[in-house]
């Protein structure tokens, strides 16, 4: 029985490259391959994404220990640059739809990401991707660290 206070997290972090790089790494599949992986994945990250208010995305990650980590869901808000929202469910547990907002914030030559994550089944599943989407934005910021050592 899911608790009844509807748990969510927020997170924040300060990823250095500007916002419009920054929306298009959570919106491009080519961008999503290079970084989504909160764990070690033994084949790319697989995205299908139809960027717009009602369209659907789909996520597919291969865990080295032979997990599929499946997730997909609908955009509930697409304001290029600023703010991305969309509902989030694992193939594996359907009735389970969370949602996600993330902000996209200039903050001087970076962005201010801010992740949160509401109305989980329970306390486990809030504190279970609390976990995953730590590891994912310190990917996300290696991503862009690495990219701004190469250049």
């Amino acid at each position: 029985m899911p608790d009844t206070e509807n748990p969510s997290l927020t997170l924040t972090r300060r990823i250095a490259a500007p916002p419009t790089r920054v929306f298009a790494a959570w919106t491009e599949p080519k961008m999503i391959a290079r970084w989504w992986a909160p764990m070690a994945c033994s084949d790319p990250t697989h995205a299908e994404i139809d960027l717009r208010v009602g369209g659907r995305y789909r996520i597919v990650m291969h865990a080295e220990t032979g997990e599929v980590h499946d997730v997909a869901g609908e955009y509930t808000t697409v304001d290029p640059d600023r703010r991305l929202a969309f509902t989030w469910a694992w193939r594996s547990t359907p009735e389970r739809v969370s949602h996600v907002t993330v902000d996209f914030a200039r903050d001087g030559d970076g962005t201010l990401l801010t992740l949160r994550h509401e109305r989980f089944f329970d306390s486990t599943a809030r504190d279970n991707h609390r976990g995953g989407w730590t590891n994912l934005l310190d990917a996300l910021d290696q991503h862009f660290t690495a990219d701004a050592h190469a250049a």
